[in-house]
């Protein structure tokens, strides 16, 4: 029997664009007047596309972002000797690089270091000049500033990673090197060096509201579409005026788990295990080789782990 199954929009309703409001008559001028509808964006979302409100640190972000692409993308053709063919081909395995540990805190020339800390310096200024834009934003529709610190938790551990890592540890070669699997091979070396992050605990709470996230996201919008035949997608009117939608959500998870989230409480949660990610990564990433050389050794100390001898199964072993 066929059921009435939301997993896509199915009937999208087109009329006026909405431009937002403008109580004070000054906002319109920065935003873009142009506005469309995609039917393919609308089967997952709003599908009117537009206007957007970059505003002054908006256009400041995006021209400090692109100056920073532009500078990554130089150094990586440079050190190909500007051979496009082989530019792309080992795109994936290209990186900008930090400067030398012999350079220390000093600013490097800018063929062993020094266009990756005016790159890094682009960068970080356009991620503040966006973090600036999210709250005036937020500000000027009255709402809440909950985008904003959420954003800010994300910038923590980027600033963590390339500076007050760094900073903490006298050099500017701890930062990461700009490129796909270079920085994948950064990561690796980062948690071998110091003993294996596994025994982090900052990380270990970091994978777990990470993987905490996923389940609540998944379970609230599993939650929503099952009762959206109901109307259970209008949730602030849910919120107020719990009808049968609301009811039957709360019953199910109650009834599987013993106990269940309000229409509001589900999204406090998802908001503060999001958050806790990167606050708790951030953490574990500065108390590695600062305060902790080894966390295989310290997790052993701690009795946050065992010390089992390493061994190697004999059908493993290559027979002579």
């Amino acid at each position: 029997m066929a059921e009435y199954q939301n997993i896509f929009t199915q009937v999208q309703v087109k009329g006026p664009p909405e431009l937002g409001i403008d109580e004070r008559g000054v906002l319109t001028a920065e935003r873009t007047s142009a506005t469309s509808n995609n039917t393919l964006v609308g089967r997952l979302g709003n599908a009117q596309l537009g206007p957007i409100h970059l505003g002054m640190f908006g256009v400041v972000s995006i021209y400090l972002f692109a100056v920073w692409f532009m500078i990554v993308g130089f150094g990586m053709l440079q050190s190909v000797d500007y051979n496009f063919a082989e530019f792309f081909q080992r795109l994936f395995w290209l990186s900008l690089d930090p400067p030398l540990e012999e350079h220390g805190l000093s600013f490097p020339p800018l063929n062993e270091g020094g266009l990756y800390m005016i790159a890094s310096m682009c960068l970080l200024l356009s991620v503040l000049s966006w973090w600036v834009r999210s709250y005036l934003r937020a500000h000027e529709l009255g709402m809440g500033k909950h985008v904003c610190w959420a954003f800010a938790a994300a910038i923590w551990l980027f600033l963590c990673l390339g500076l007050f890592r760094p900073l903490a540890m006298g050099s500017w070669s701890e930062m990461v090197p700009y490129g796909i699997f270079p920085h994948l091979d950064w990561t690796n070396y980062f948690s071998l060096n110091y003993g294996n992050l596994f025994y982090n605990p900052f990380h270990a709470l970091c994978i777990a509201f990470l993987y905490g996230s996923a389940l609540l996201f998944a379970m609230h919008g599993a939650t929503i579409l099952a009762v959206s035949r109901l109307g259970g997608d209008r949730e602030l009117e849910q919120i107020y005026d719990r009808g049968t939608a609301s009811e039957r959500a709360a019953l199910f998870w109650r009834w599987t788990m013993g106990f269940n989230a309000s229409m509001e409480g589900i999204h406090r949660w998802a908001w503060w295990f999001a958050v806790l990610v990167p606050i708790t990564g951030g953490i574990g990433i500065i108390l590695t080789g600062t305060v902790v050389d080894d966390w295989r050794y310290w997790a052993i100390e701690h009795g946050f782990a065992t010390e089992v001898p390493y061994s190697v199964p004999e059908s493993s072993l290559i027979k002579e």
